[in-house]
């Protein structure tokens, strides 16, 4: 079964509120660090949200950012029951395309330290350039070589 993309719109802005609260909370926590929904509300409406879907099942979404160095993945959440089943993968593959797409010299995101996404990040080609306290700094780069 594939995975499909939708823009998302203002309405899907609850969903990915309580989904990306719902999955990062724990790591705020362990980090002690203060969820704020508005904080999320305002960086949603700033940013290129996207739905993945499984046929009509919504499984997750990711946002994006831009700027001449890279394209940014600011989220990428998986709806606990799809997690582990390729969505997140599939997301990557999606967004590497753009990048490549867009001539972007790098992906970069930014993961907590203990989150296990990162071995996921990892195997896409994404590789560490950075930390602090309770983040990896994680880029994957597209500069190509002179023939």
């Amino acid at each position: 079964m594939t995975f499909q993309l939708r823009r998302a719109t203002p309405a899907d802005l609850p969903f990915a509120r309580e989904l990306t609260c719902r999955n990062m909370l724990r790591y705020y926590i362990h980090y002690d660090l203060l969820w704020q929904d508005d904080g999320f509300d305002l960086a949603w409406s700033g940013r290129d949200n996207w739905l993945i879907f499984r046929s009509e099942a919504l499984c997750g979404f990711f946002s994006l950012s831009r700027d001449a160095r890279a394209l940014y993945i600011r989220e990428l959440q998986m709806d606990e029951a799809f997690q582990r089943q390729g969505a997140g993968s599939w997301a990557i593959d999606q967004v590497i395309a753009v990048a490549r797409h867009e001539k972007r010299p790098a992906l970069r995101l930014t993961v907590f330290k203990n989150n296990p996404a990162q071995k996921l990040y990892l195997s896409k080609g994404l590789v560490v350039q950075g930390e602090d306290e309770c983040f990896l700094r994680m880029q994957l780069d597209f500069s190509t070589g002179v023939l």
